[in-house]
């Protein structure tokens, strides 16, 4: 049962993704990767996003990246969108993410910054956990010095 699901569209996506999957295991958040284009694969998305039982997804995509929209209008969940430079210096993609029509809410993190959609992620989570809250606090003092 994973806390966190973070879905790609690329299998090209997962050094990236990875560095997110890291930090929130050492978290201690459990959290499922997949991979899953929103253009190649609408059913297997679909499928995946419904049966799900995670409390925020991050949505990894480069391109017209479509994948986070398309997540966020089949659930009611938040929705990270991690921007990946695949061209443009990953300005595409960050615009389509951050870009969002209206009643479609994603949150959209810097361009290949898997780091802040995982403790992005992690806060989300800690609204409701007290022990995430802890942590947080805790890593906040560490990065303070």
């Amino acid at each position: 049962m994973e806390q966190v699901f973070i879905l790609s569209g690329s299998k090209s996506d997962a050094p990236i993704c990875e560095k997110a999957v890291k930090i929130l295991k050492e978290f201690g958040v459990k959290v499922r990767y997949e991979v899953a284009s929103a253009h190649r694969q609408p059913d297997k998305v679909d499928e995946l996003v419904r049966t799900s039982t995670a409390d925020v997804f991050i949505c990894a995509a480069g391109l017209s990246a479509a994948l986070p929209g398309v997540v966020a209008a089949r659930t009611i969940k938040p929705v990270i969108g991690l921007p990946i430079n695949i061209s443009l210096d990953g300005l595409d993609s960050f615009l389509s993410i951050a870009q969002m029509p209206p009643k479609v809410p994603v949150a959209c993190v810097g361009i290949d910054n898997a780091s802040n959609a995982a403790y992005l992620a992690i806060q989300i989570l800690a609204v409701k956990d007290e022990s995430l809250q802890k942590k947080l606090k805790e890593f906040k003092e560490k990065i303070k010095e």
